[in-house]
């Protein structure tokens, strides 16, 4: 008798099981799908990529000043090769790129070209003069030498004193220096040209000029106060 209640309570589980999950089955085939999730899931997603950018946000971009940009550009090719960064800005001018795109060039890559010819045209000029004054430093200082060994003789500089192959010596020397110290300041001439037309290339050189008066306000106020002044506000804009 126990075994047949047992049985009978078996199969009503199992008849429950089965059915319950026939009508889940049912459920899931013949449920329609709900696209208001996806629809809003996807306008979610459009609102969060179209967020405005915070403050905070807006910060961390970095403004890129052409330029600046120029202007190192210029001086890097200066360093290597005196001359290249003035090639640098004549292509400036050719690509116009800058306030001055549209506008003749012709007079401005001529002037730029001439800085070229006016670094090299020095340097060789301070390369003939250091060759010189090494060529008769040391016509000097072998007579200097040669007459310190032998009083009384002379070797080569027959018309000039001991007190002046001395002299002579010194003034060809210093030279030598002071032309060793030109050939810096034409590289350091060289570089500064350089980033000064590469950044002025880039700087507004319009002839418009124009300025606006408007009401303001100053506040002279003290610590723990607020006092108004009327003041006029001026605004130049060039």
């Amino acid at each position: 008798m126990q075994k047949t209640k047992l049985l009978i309570l078996v199969a009503a589980f199992t008849f429950f099981l089965v059915n319950l999950t026939s009508a889940q089955v049912k459920d899931s085939v013949l449920k329609p799908v709900d696209t208001s999730k996806k629809i809003k899931l996807s306008k979610s997603l459009d609102t969060a990529a179209k967020k405005p950018l915070t403050r905070k946000d807006s910060m961390k971009a970095k403004y890129v000043n052409p330029g600046k940009v120029a202007g190192r550009k210029a001086v890097f090719r200066s360093m290597l090769i005196p001359g290249w960064g003035q090639l640098y800005n004549i292509q400036l001018l050719s690509d116009g790129y800058g306030t001055r795109a549209g506008k003749s060039q012709v007079l401005q890559k001529l002037y730029t070209g001439g800085k070229i010819v006016a670094i090299y045209g020095g340097a060789t000029v301070l390369t003939l003069s250091y060759l010189d004054s090494r060529k008769n430093y040391s016509r000097f200082l072998a007579e200097a030498q040669y007459r310190e060994q032998n009083p009384g003789k002379k070797l080569d500089l027959t018309q000039h004193t001991d007190q002046g192959i001395l002299d002579g010596k010194s003034l060809y020397k210093r030279n030598g220096q002071i032309v060793l110290f030109s050939y810096g300041l034409l590289y350091a001439a060289n570089i500064v040209d350089a980033y000064v037309a590469a950044r002025l290339h880039f700087f507004n050189i319009d002839n418009d000029l124009s300025f606006k008066v408007m009401p303001s306000v100053i506040n002279s106020s003290t610590m723990y106060g607020f006092n108004a002044a009327p003041a006029l506000k001026l605004s130049l804009t060039f």
